[in-house]
């Protein structure tokens, strides 16, 4: 089938001069050659020129072969530009190639297909090159199909021996998902090299299969460092920093140095850890390395030192960069959000405006946390209507889950309630997950029946929303309610996440489970928080056993308190760090009541700083005050 490409890669020309074609005199075909000689865009127009050639004695060899192969590749003069070509001595195929090459590097990557469906209609033999370009052309298309008969001519052509070739069509399969294909060409190549296991790994890390990645990088004869960094990656990408940084130690051990893409998907893991010391390290190398320049790394240093709590560092990434992009600006924006910084949060967002650079559907999320965490009712609503009037952004269910968080927090229930019922777009379970939450602080029990019933169906086995109700009942005193949702999570088989708290000392990570008495130091820190636990009394501490939903002595519930994961964590690290130094605590639930009240206290005592990265946001402790408005 014959096709007219969508593009020939010719730039505009204006129609021949018609009284060139009229005087036949040397200085006119002289003008006429000249004019036409680069600039001909169809086949008429190159006849135009042949036969000023001709009258001037020109060699056909003066004429661009690339030109003459676009204006006749897809017309019924596909044969005389196969004349030219044999006149001027040159082996067809090269011209045709380039032609193919153009075209799968191009806007129209089909015009590759439909030419090697030309050639082969004029028995142009076609060499081993041509077949690279029609591949590339198809992966970029995803084009199995035409794949699969560009692969049956590289057997029949006896190219199988060709590795640039095999790696490929299994690019190919593998883009187009096609791993069946893959896996079974991988298998059967007389020859791999680092590209061939390159492609492999990093397809099935494309397709979440970290595990099947992970088997056949370990198997790998040698490595490059796109090898390392795709796993590392990969690692990040399914939630597995702590793999992805030992598999970085590995990399460093065996002598590869880390490339731009690796220093972020390094940077990546240390903020999902919290793994400050290596991100320091990291953001050294990079320097060193000449990396500071590069925009995504600066982006990701700044998400690292948010998560890991050390927003002066942020900023002044932050204020180094010779240019910013939008998620910068977003990155600061909810870092500073995050950190309690609603103010600066909302000034830094003027700024980003005046200066003319738009905001995007993720600066909208941190200014609306910003409110939501300080309170800002009226400001949230004026962001959250200027999304759509100002910059033409429809709201996502994340917008609408902080306008509801916004409402809850400030205790406006039956609006948040008003809001979810109002949304355009189905409530998910972080929407209703909102209401319970401020149904919890303001004691609301009806609401939070409603919201619970809708998240049983939404999300029935997140154990948080059963915990949220059962402190909703405790807190009341409604012990027989409060044993029917622990019963309903039995018999739904949902079993409460253990809280636990990390902090790292010298590059090691401890972690602190509630109760937690397996420890090496175990009865040190105990000790350590008797002595603390009494100066503590001393300024007024008064143990919250509200927080403790269990029906027990009151003496024993004190007990509980005392031994949650972060109290513990923070205790060790006093005991091994040096005075004055900033204490970091990541812990994967929220921060109860009793803690944040501890916490503050602790900080004036001991005169720390102490950051803890809750479920939710970060806490900075210092003097006796915490830089969040409340501890939800």
């Amino acid at each position: 089938m014959l096709c007219t490409p969508s593009s020939l890669y010719l730039p505009p020309s204006p129609k021949p001069n018609q009284s060139y074609l009229r005087n036949s005199h040397s200085p006119t075909s002289e003008h006429l050659r000249t004019d036409l000689l680069h600039t001909f865009n169809s086949p008429f127009e190159l006849k135009q020129v042949h036969a000023c050639f001709i009258k001037t004695s020109t060699p056909l060899s003066v004429l661009p072969l690339l030109r003459v192969g676009f204006v006749c590749a897809f017309t019924s003069s596909f044969p005389y530009a196969q004349q030219i070509f044999e006149r001027v001595g040159k082996t067809e195929i090269f011209v045709w190639n380039s032609c193919l090459k153009a075209f799968a590097q191009g806007d129209s990557p089909i015009d590759a297909i439909l030419l090697f469906y030309r050639l082969r209609q004029f028995d142009v033999f076609i060499d081993s090159f041509t077949c690279s370009f029609v591949l590339k052309a198809c992966s970029q298309l995803l084009d199995v199909s035409n794949g699969r008969i560009v692969h049956a001519f590289v057997e029949k052509l006896g190219f199988q021996s060709n590795l640039f070739l095999q790696n490929t069509i299994l690019h190919l399969y593998s883009s187009c998902g096609a791993m069946g294909d893959a896996q079974m060409l991988f298998e059967n190549m007389s020859q791999r090299d680092v590209v061939t296991w390159n492609i492999m790994v990093t397809q099935l890390v494309k397709r979440d299969d970290i595990e099947g990645a992970y088997n056949l990088f370990s198997q790998m004869p040698e490595r490059s460092v796109r090898s390392w960094t795709s796993m590392i990656a990969g690692f990040v990408q399914c939630g597995k920093p702590k793999e992805a940084v030992d598999l970085f130690v590995q990399m460093e051990e065996a002598g590869e140095r880390a490339n731009e893409v690796t220093v972020v998907a390094v940077l990546a893991a240390c903020s999902d850890l919290g793994a400050l010391d290596l991100g320091r390290r990291i953001h050294e190398y990079s320097n060193r390395s000449g990396f500071g320049r590069n925009v995504r790394i600066s982006n990701t240093l700044i998400d690292m030192y948010v998560k890991c709590g050390c927003l002066e560092d942020a900023c002044r990434v932050f204020d180094e960069m010779e240019e910013r992009t939008v998620v910068s600006w977003s990155a600061m924006i909810g870092g500073l959000a995050m950190h309690g910084r609603a103010e600066e949060a909302l000034r830094l967002f003027s700024k980003m405006t005046q200066i003319g650079m738009k905001p995007n559907g993720v600066t909208f999320l941190g200014l609306l946390h910003a409110c939501s965490h300080m309170g800002l009712i009226n400001e949230g609503r004026r962001y959250f209507a200027s999304m759509t009037r100002d910059y033409a952004i429809i709201p996502q269910i994340e917008h609408y889950g902080c306008m509801v968080d916004l409402y809850s927090r400030a205790g406006l229930l039956q609006e948040a309630h008003e809001f979810i019922m109002n949304m355009p777009i189905k409530p998910n379970g972080v929407v209703w997950g909102a209401l319970l939450g401020g149904c919890r602080v303001h004691n609301n029990i009806e609401l939070a029946e409603e919201a619970i019933r809708h998240l049983l169906e939404l999300d029935p086995l997140n154990d948080g929303y059963y915990v949220v109700l059962s402190n909703i009942y405790a807190q009341a005193e409604q012990w027989e309610d409060t044993a029917r949702v622990r019963k309903l999570m039995r018999d739904q088989g949902v079993k409460k996440t253990p809280g636990w708290s990390s902090i790292t000392v010298d590059g090691v990570v401890h972690e602190f489970v509630a109760g937690d008495e397996t420890h090496p130091k175990t009865e040190e820190i105990f000790q350590r928080w008797e002595k603390l636990l009494e100066e503590m009394k001393l300024k007024g501490y008064v143990p919250n056993t509200s927080v403790v939903l269990l029906d027990m002595e009151e003496h024993d519930k004190v007990k509980v308190l005392h031994r949650h994961s972060e109290k513990l964590a923070l205790v060790f690290g006093l005991m091994n760090t040096p005075p004055r130094t900033p204490i970091r605590i990541m812990k994967n639930l929220r921060v109860c009541e009793d803690c944040h009240a501890a916490l503050k206290l602790i900080s004036a005592i001991v005169n720390r700083e102490i950051v803890v990265r809750d479920r939710n946001r970060f806490h900075c402790f210092k003097n006796g005050s915490c830089s969040c408005r409340d501890y939800w």
